[in-house]
């Protein structure tokens, strides 16, 4: 095979310090390509078992567009597949059920799928609360927040001895007794919980109560018993308050993802970056289009979208197969529905390529454009594997014909693919530029970067001067710098430059063609108001999102200043 991937000083960072193979004495083995060849090939090892002989032919074609950089699947396939490891899926959601017996099972099963590389998912609002009754020690519980701190210093303990940082989900139902210490419990201390993005899960009905001053009845889940009636605004404006303040807790809207879900049975948690909802032990199996790899000149090559879409399904089916799974209950759960997430990265470099801004009614009908084709193309691609390898085990349950004749009870999800954006030197997932230049530690590497779409547009306007070029990386913007001619400013906005509206209705573009869900940090600007906080919130509930997450510059944080879904925070989905 020719093709040798030209990667970035970003991408040798990221390449060498997670994903290159290592002998017995730590060093490097191997190359990038070598990489490629060897998942692609043992990827495709499970299309024997569907027709002998032919993984050969689709080792060539998997290992061809990754070298392309046109497709890449989540870390833990690039980690480990092959391996001893042999954990493929991104993320995973475990049951939290109210007895130190579950919560300890969980709690092992939590630390086995983090020292494979994976991220986890929970509900933590099955758990009685703080202070209720305890029939076995005649004493009291301590409640969801206490042990959201016990998994993360679990998690704290196994990522010393990994390659890469332990992303998990908390999420509790805005009935719990609970919920304003759940909520409160990352804002109130600085650094708490740093391995936990927590999201609140909220209901059509609260948000009516919120907006018509109406109230929420909070209920023990023990014994089902109404504990107190509270303004549904409180609740409302603390989760507003604290999202201002660092970042957490981001919103779960439930009957929005329930509605979508073509089972019955409820889903209450998500992965650790919210783009993949899932029931108790199903697993996050991710992979994404690089949309900058299917531009040629100034015009989207929609064949190549197309093509590579297909090989992308095959290639995620053949993982589900391919992975190891820690505990029976996984592979039980990921056989069950065969549940995968194809997506894509790269959109902001594509839309400065081709001269669209962001922030523009023009961007959100390409990008929805996009999205609707990579969807019905991926569905077809499933329902075309199913022909000849059968649907999945539940579609028996599902009344829509089309769903349940595919192969994949879900098909597509668009992931922030921080890692592997980082990879392939294009833009993550759905989001805008972070920064158009400057320096960034990758892995504890510094490297310094200019968007090479920026790098191409101003040398072809005859404005990359040694001046722009210092400004760019001083700043990481070039919207407000008058050496740069109007209309490049206009493509080249860095995220917190898109006003939060702008956000929200490229997301629910996207969420219109996508099964599972999408990924999506609001980056909000240090002036930001909590007003603007409360009508992203609102607004996204109304437009169909399945869940929001913001995140303002110079807030708190986790103790770090990142947003929560960047490339380190959330690789394990990535």
């Amino acid at each position: 095979m020719s093709d040798v991937p030209e990667l970035t000083a970003s991408a040798c960072a990221m390449l060498e310090g997670r994903y290159l193979r290592r002998d017995s004495d730590g060093g490097v083995t191997g190359t990038v390509t070598d990489l490629f060849d060897e998942v692609g090939a043992f990827v495709a090892r499970a299309e024997d078992r569907y027709r002998p002989g032919s993984s050969k032919y689709w080792a060539r074609q998997f290992s061809t567009v990754m070298r392309q950089l046109a497709f890449l699947p989540n870390s833990p396939t690039l980690m480990n597949a092959g391996t001893r490891v042999g954990v493929l899926s991104g993320c995973f959601v475990l049951p939290v059920e109210d007895s130190l017996s579950s919560i300890f099972t969980t709690l092992t099963q939590t630390a086995l799928l983090h020292q494979a590389g994976a991220g986890t998912g929970f509900t933590f609002g099955h758990l009685r609360p703080a202070g209720d009754r305890v029939d076995s020690t005649d004493g009291t519980a301590s409640g969801p927040v206490s042990f959201l701190r016990l998994f993360d210093t679990a998690v704290d303990v196994v990522e010393r001895s990994g390659r890469r940082r332990g992303a998990c989900m908390g999420a509790l139902d805005v009935s719990h007794p609970d919920i304003l210490e759940f909520i409160a419990s990352k804002a109130s201390t600085p650094g708490a919980l740093p391995h936990f993005a927590l999201s609140v899960g909220v209901t059509d009905a609260f948000l009516r109560s919120v907006e018509a001053g109406g109230s929420q009845t909070l209920i023990n889940p023990r014994t089902g018993a109404i504990v107190d009636r509270i303004p549904a605004s409180e609740i409302f404006d603390a989760i507003c308050e604290a999202a201002h303040h660092c970042g957490d807790p981001g919103m779960l809207f439930l009957d929005t993802i329930n509605r979508a879900h073509p089972l019955s049975d409820r889903i209450e948690a998500t992965n650790p970056c919210g783009e993949v909802p899932l029931l108790p032990y199903e697993s996050c199996n991710l992979g994404s289009v690089n949309l900058a790899a299917c531009v040629r000149g100034h015009r989207i090559d929609w064949q190549r979208i197309t093509d590579t879409v297909r090989v992308g399904v095959r290639f995620l089916d053949d993982v589900i197969d391919m992975s190891r799974y820690p505990f029976d209950e996984l592979d039980r759960a990921a056989r069950r529905t065969r549940k995968i997430g194809l997506g894509f990265m790269g959109l902001a470099e594509v839309l400065a390529v081709l001269g669209i801004p962001y922030d523009s009614t023009r961007a959100v009908r390409l990008t929805e454009d996009i999205a609707r084709h990579i969807g019905r193309t991926a569905h077809d691609a499933s329902a075309e594997l199913a022909t000849t390898r059968g649907t999945y085990p539940a579609a028996t349950q599902v009344s829509d014909s089309a769903t349940r004749n595919r192969r994949n009870l879900q098909v597509t999800s668009v992931a922030p693919t921080g890692s592997i954006s980082l990879l392939a030197g294009t833009s993550a997932g759905l989001e805008p530029f972070t920064t158009i230049g400057g320096r960034r530690r990758i892995l504890g590497r510094e490297v310094v970067e200019i968007e090479r779409a920026f790098t191409s547009a101003a040398r072809d306007r005859g404005c990359y001067r040694d001046d722009v070029v210092a400004a760019v990386l001083e700043t990481g913007s070039v919207r407000s710098n008058p050496q740069v001619p109007a209309d490049i400013r206009a493509i080249f906005p860095t995220a917190v430059e898109v006003a939060p509206e702008w956000h929200v209705r490229m997301q629910t573009a996207v969420q219109r063609h996508v099964d599972a869900a999408v990924s999506k940090t609001v980056l909000l600007p240090e002036t930001a108001s909590v007003a603007v906080v409360r009508e992203v919130f609102l607004d996204a509930w109304r437009a169909g999102a399945k869940g929001i997450t913001v995140f303002r510059t110079g807030s708190v944080g986790d103790a770090t200043g990142r947003p929560r879904d960047d490339h380190v925070a959330c690789a394990s989905c990535s």
